[in-house]
């Protein structure tokens, strides 16, 4: 792997500010569950719920990891405007990838991939937006399974991200405190030549293993 861009210091400042918001608001707990902090290479993904879901992953995270770890996010959401774009783009070390597949002009794979490349970390939402819906995951969508697959010796994270919709619900503009947990799990394993479908539910599994118990039923 190449050599990750190292953060300027305003984006050390951010990183530190928010984490210490995360913090401060939510009083998030990481729990390290098959894992634990480490100095690998990482993907860590993720349920997504809320705008802040990366940010909690962040927090939990100690601080070198932290100045090498991006969030992959929507470029058509975070360049819909001068605060959001000056945010993700000088702030926050964020990977902005092309949703709409008819108007983009970069491949989303491609875009992460130099990004790990470039050595660092990365905190992904496989389910490719926030779920509003009562199901506890969306269905994962292909771009987890075709980055793993290119990049198998980089460690692959579940992470259980609790409460976080409650902290930032839809159209909030400032977070309520709610007592907030990010459970990592065990790594998960990519075995060459998997079927696609297959490891998408294989991971899509090992993430809902993670969710407490009061909701932790069977899908319907």
């Amino acid at each position: 792997m190449g050599t990750s861009h190292a953060p300027t210091l305003m984006q050390r400042i951010a990183g530190r500010c928010l984490a210490g918001l995360a913090w401060a608001v939510t009083g998030v707990r990481p729990i390290w569950d098959g894992c634990g902090p480490g100095q690998r290479q990482r993907i860590y993904y993720a349920n997504h719920t809320s705008h802040g879901d990366f940010i909690l992953i962040f927090a939990c995270l100690r601080a070198k990891e932290r100045e090498r770890t991006a969030a992959v996010a929507g470029a058509d959401y975070w360049h819909a405007g001068p605060i959001r774009r000056f945010v993700a783009d000088h702030l926050l070390r964020t990977v902005l990838v092309e949703r709409n597949w008819v108007e983009r002009s970069q491949d989303p794979i491609s875009t992460m991939l130099a990004a790990l490349d470039q050595g660092q970390s990365l905190i992904l939402f496989p389910e490719g937006t926030r779920n509003m819906t009562d199901e506890r995951l969306l269905r994962f969508k292909s771009g987890l399974f075709n980055l793993v697959a290119a990049r198998p010796d980089i460690e692959l994270i579940p992470c259980w991200i609790e409460n976080m919709a409650r902290v930032m619900p839809k159209g909030a503009v400032l977070p309520v405190p709610f007592l907030c947990r990010v459970v990592f799990g065990p790594p998960l394993v990519y075995t060459p030549d998997e079927d696609r479908k297959v490891f998408l539910q294989k991971a899509r599994d090992a993430l809902l293993r993670l969710a407490p118990f009061e909701t932790d039923l069977q899908d319907e």
